[in-house]
């Protein structure tokens, strides 16, 4: 079973993001970029299936510009065999990211899919389910556990009301909660192998899709600072403010 796992570039998650002068996004110019941690989820699992004997390959993909290279080499480094950049100028949507690892998983023959349940930046929570709905195959999203039980799927979902177990037939699409393992660091050796491990570009072109951005951004803005609190002598007072300065009971 040949697994892919798409992994996306996104601002490390000790960064403390700063939006640009003109608020037409986030200022990246000296930032450290990792892997979402999400998608190191995901690599792990896939990793953890190719111990396991179920996999008999994990490739990761990501689909950006030439500086995705750096986060697909630490794949390797985790335990990834190959690596694929779908290298495009154009910043990735959820949409355009679905229809380009589509043309892969088809190139590729894959029967596992894993996608980090959602990313860091960009929080949509939407390439996984929009690839398999592209696809048409089953998914098991915000995925808790994962076993593999006489050729099938099952996993643990975390949903709202609590755990929701699914059986799943492949070819497959999975999509991975923070409790689904504890991603391993890479070592300095397997550093070192991951420089000699392959690594394929291919353009959307090349893929025969396009992935031009259906959503434009008209603006950034940080967060609206808390106004300071203040304090009450008496519980009397504090209703009184609730109900005629902020107006939350009547």
């Amino acid at each position: 079973m040949k697994v892919l796992v798409p992994v996306k570039r996104v601002v490390d998650y000790n960064v403390k993001v700063r939006v640009k002068p003109d608020n037409s996004g986030v200022d990246l110019n000296n930032v450290k970029m990792s892997v979402n941690p999400f998608c190191e989820i995901a690599i792990e699992e896939a990793v953890r299936l190719k111990e396991a004997g179920t996999a008999t390959e994990v490739v990761a993909v990501a689909v950006g510009g030439t500086a995705c290279q750096e986060q697909l080499r630490t794949c390797l480094a985790l335990g990834a065999d190959r690596a694929v950049l779908i290298e495009t100028d154009v910043e990735p949507q959820p949409l355009g990211v679905a229809k380009a690892l589509q043309a892969l998983q088809e190139k590729e023959g894959a029967e596992l899919v894993i996608f980090g349940k959602q990313s860091i930046d960009g929080d949509n929570s939407q390439t996984g389910q929009m690839f398999a709905a592209l696809t048409g195959v089953a998914q098991g999203t915000f995925a808790s556990e994962v076993t593999v039980v006489d050729g099938k799927l099952q996993v643990v979902r975390e949903i709202d009301g609590g755990l929701q177990t699914v059986s799943l037939d492949l070819p497959a699409v999975i999509t991975t909660d923070l409790r689904l393992n504890e991603p391993r660091y890479a070592s300095l050796p397997n550093i070192m192998k991951a420089k000699k491990k392959p690594l394929d570009v291919f353009t959307p072109e090349e893929l025969g899709v396009d992935i031009a951005p259906t959503v434009e951004v008209l603006s950034v803005e940080p967060p609206a600072e808390r106004a300071a609190g203040i304090k009450v002598e008496s519980v009397e007072e504090l209703l009184d403010k609730l109900k005629n300065e902020a107006k939350v009971i009547s």
